[in-house]
């Protein structure tokens, strides 16, 4: 019989505020056993990310701290209060890590090959070539095999989804007795999603290795965990074992989240309407190498001839696995990318060669919602500064106090308390963030939003209601939408047309109801078969 690997008892977390003090944590009873996963799941803000970072000892103390009856044992050291030497010996070798945000976790200064193999020299000592040889051995598994051709590159040139993979393979690299997995596949299309969770399972079993795994995702609790614990507002409502959790959820709490997720498909719009963007043969290539005289010789094809227009009131849907070039496409629609070729309209207006001062007026009626918040809103600046620094810069003609009514009004719009707008970006949970930036987005009422993996780190009740929302204020303002997202149930419940993207071409387009129900491409029918496995398979686990 295995035993209890990690014991958490009575965990309090206090954070210090300048108004005062926030219990995150209350009370907190779990233990996870070798060869055991245990999900904490829960809506953003209650408490899952900060009690896997006590565990870790990661929390901003001294402004952080436990009370005197909290203990964490691991193979029976005890973790709350250990010095820094103690933590940096378990930290990575016996405890590994899948942070939330791998834009914020990886070092911007450092390429691939060296923040992997940081690990593997730290902690087992190994010399260059062996690092190398190993690091290929990560890469190929966790589904990156393209990337050992390029093990220079840096974090900021990889997509989302690569970013994820990558610090995947960090927290693999020295086998973990206990692998804390915090959102481990929120960036991850649903065919990389599939093949992450076998890997995890895989490892799990092969190296009787505990997961601890963080997740908002209820279909990968389903498959993946042996016992869920329910939180909400810092406390565990519920605890019980997977199975009997999901046939017999006992708390209202837990019922609510089983039942919450995006329904339905896009709400009827006028197939005829204006078209506001309109693009054709749009091209971004990136130099990969150059030749002896300095002249590139070889690129990178991420977005290679594509056509889209973009309606009044309509979604168009963009899906594809990671690194295929959709975030790519809507940068270049809003003319953020400098490399971009191929013709592209606002309007009647052909913004082609627009450089950044005629942008500028542009701007307020073209806006974006960022895949990655954490990255995208400034850590120096108070919500109130960031949903109203567009405001200050589009309509500077309105008072402070009429602005600070908009930022009011945008803020519960997304569903957030309007009296957290003087706090700073750290002080809320990824999804809270993300809730933030469409704020920000939607406060200068644009007509053509890109929306880049706006649900990605959000929860499912969090979903649903953003999904709702983005649909009531289509609906109310005849907004247009360009949607990039791996998350197929959601973009069925946006899209009014659907492109899928692979390799920086498009392989099927169309009216988006006749590609979910007949998709005609076998990458199409393989991204579908993807999603529907997946929760084919959790409904058979339980």
């Amino acid at each position: 019989m295995s035993t209890e690997l990690l014991t958490v008892k009575n965990l309090d977390v206090t954070f210090r505020t300048p108004s005062g003090s926030f219990e995150a944590v209350k009370n907190a009873n779990f233990a996870i056993k070798k060869g055991e996963t245990l999900a904490l799941v829960g809506e953003s803000g209650s408490g899952k990310s900060v009690s896997a970072m006590s565990i870790m000892q990661l929390l901003p103390y001294p402004l952080a701290s436990h009370s005197e009856r909290s203990s964490i044992i691991f193979e029976g050291q005890e973790l709350v209060g250990a010095k820094d030497k103690v933590m940096r010996g378990i930290r990575g070798s016996q405890i590994g890590m899948i942070f939330q945000e791998p834009q914020s976790a990886l070092n911007p200064l450092h390429t691939i090959e060296r923040q992997i193999g940081e690990m593997l020299k730290l902690h087992q000592g190994m010399d260059k070539g062996a690092v190398s040889k190993r690091v290929k051995e990560l890469l190929d598994m966790v589904g990156l095999p393209k990337m050992k051709e390029r093990l220079s590159a840096y974090p900021h040139e990889l997509s989302g989804g690569q970013r994820q993979r990558v610090m995947i393979a960090m927290a693999l690299a020295n086998n973990p007795e206990l692998l804390i997995a915090d959102e481990p596949t929120t960036a991850l299309d649903v065919t990389v999603q599939a093949q992450i969770l076998e890997l995890l399972d895989e490892l799990k079993r092969e190296l009787d290795m505990a997961l601890l795994m963080i997740t908002h995702d209820l279909t990968v609790v389903e498959k993946m965990a042996d016992n869920v614990c329910v939180m909400k507002n810092g406390v565990i409502v519920e605890q019980n074992a997977s199975k009997k959790l999901f046939a017999k959820p006992a708390h209202e709490y837990t019922k609510m989240l089983l039942g919450a997720q995006p329904k339905g498909t896009a709400v009827a719009a006028n197939e005829n309407a204006a078209a506001v963007v309109t693009a054709q043969g749009v091209k971004v290539h990136f130099p990969k190498k150059k030749n002896f005289w300095g002249k590139t010789n070889e690129w990178v094809k991420a977005v290679d001839g594509i056509d889209i227009t973009c309606r009044a009131g309509q979604t168009v849907g963009v899906v594809g696995e990671s690194g295929s070039g959709k975030s790519t496409l809507g940068y270049a629609l809003l003319r953020l990318n400098t490399l971009t070729e191929g013709s592209i309209k606002f309007h009647d207006t052909d913004v082609t060669a627009y450089g950044r001062k005629e942008m500028r007026d542009l701007r307020k009626r073209m806006q974006i919602v960022f895949q990655d918040p954490f990255s995208s809103l400034s850590p120096r600046m108070s919500v109130q500064g960031i949903i109203g620094e567009g405001l200050k810069v589009h309509q500077p003609d309105i008072s402070s106090s009429e602005r600070e009514d908009r930022v009011i009004e945008a803020l519960k719009d997304v569903g957030l308390d309007p009296d957290t707008r003087n706090r700073y970006p750290h002080e809320f949970s990824g999804g809270q963030r993300q809730r933030i930036s469409i704020a920000r987005a939607m406060v200068l009422n644009p007509e053509f939003v890109v929306l880049d993996e706006p649900t990605s780190a959000l929860d499912l009740s969090v979903q649903a209601q953003i999904v709702d929302l983005l649909r009531e204020l289509q609906e109310k303002y005849t907004l247009s939408y360009m949607f990039i997202s791996h998350d197929l149930r959601v973009v069925r419940a946006m899209a009014h047309k659907l492109i899928v993207m692979k390799d920086g071409k498009v392989v099927e387009s169309g009216s988006a109801q006749k590609v979910f129900d007949n998709p005609q491409e076998e990458y199409t029918k393989t991204l579908l078969e993807a999603a529907l496995n997946l929760k084919a398979r959790t409904k058979e686990a339980a």
